[in-house]
């Protein structure tokens, strides 16, 4: 598993340490709305942060949205059949949340 940078350098990482616990990852914030590429980027940064057996809620801003349009083949590009997604709801405000299981 890798980790891609798409010229995002100045945007706050999603996290900075290894989470060995299941845990949600914030991309709602202003930075993320119209930037598909940021929130895959985080996302993929997000997985990579997380140890096996758990897993992370990406909650992805409302504006770029259904994450299945973006989101899902970059997921399953990077990763095959080492994790597990699934679309758990859309929130009040707008955005969404995609579950992914590290296995």
């Amino acid at each position: 598993m890798g980790t891609t940078d798409h010229g995002h350098g100045d945007v706050d990482p999603v996290t900075d340490r290894v989470h060995d616990n299941s845990w949600s990852a914030n991309m709602e914030k202003p930075e993320h709305a119209g930037e598909p590429d940021l929130v895959v980027e985080q996302a993929i940064d997000a997985v990579e942060h997380t140890t096996a057996g758990n897993h992370v809620n990406l909650v992805t801003h409302g504006e770029n949205g259904h994450p299945e349009a973006y989101l899902y083949e970059a997921l399953d590009a990077e990763y095959g059949d080492d994790v597990e997604w699934e679309y758990v709801e859309q929130c009040g405000c707008g955005g969404h949340v995609t579950r992914v299981h590290v296995k």
